[in-house]
């Protein structure tokens, strides 16, 4: 998403300048095009990776103080995809509905703010992203790829969040 608006940003500055530029703006639309499905390609296999862990913060070695609801709705999910014995696609389908559901109520009843808040996003955007995933899965092999993959983010929840 950053590289498509960086790309908009970069093509609303070209339009801006006079027609002598043709050629440039041509230039970037090409490059746009091949940044976008570059784009599509990374996001297809950074779905199963964990690299948020490289951007999320401590609060100075300690942990973030999470609200209330937002502790009980990752145990919840926490729960489901520790628990969980899906082995077809259509459990695992019925699995993401769950972690979907569960996701949903971590969203909309979360009140944290600030610095933890912002750390909060860092941990659930790449979760979302995975569950989004599972829900769309076609092959049972990386319906289980992203289950660890999502396995590992939501079990790394305490390691940042108390």
């Amino acid at each position: 998403m950053k590289h498509l608006i960086l790309t908009f940003s970069l093509l609303a500055i070209v339009s801006c300048k006079d027609n002598k530029q043709q050629d440039t703006k041509t230039e970037t639309v090409e490059h746009a095009t091949e940044t976008h499905n570059e784009h599509h390609e990374h996001e297809a296999s950074s779905v199963y990776a964990n690299a948020w862990t490289n951007d999320i913060l401590l609060n100075n070695g300690s942990k973030w103080q999470a609200d209330k609801t937002t502790n009980e709705g990752v145990q919840k999910i926490q729960n489901t995809i520790n628990t969980h014995t899906a082995s077809t696609l259509e459990e695992f389908h019925k699995l993401a509905q769950q972690l979907n559901d569960e996701k949903n109520y971590v969203v909309k009843n979360c009140s944290m703010e600030g610095p933890s808040h912002d750390n909060l996003h860092v941990w659930l955007h790449p979760l979302i992203e995975k569950i989004n995933a599972l829900l769309k899965v076609e092959t049972v092999e990386d319906a289980s790829r992203l289950e660890k993959s999502i396995k590992e983010n939501v079990n790394a929840y305490s390691t940042y969040f108390q």
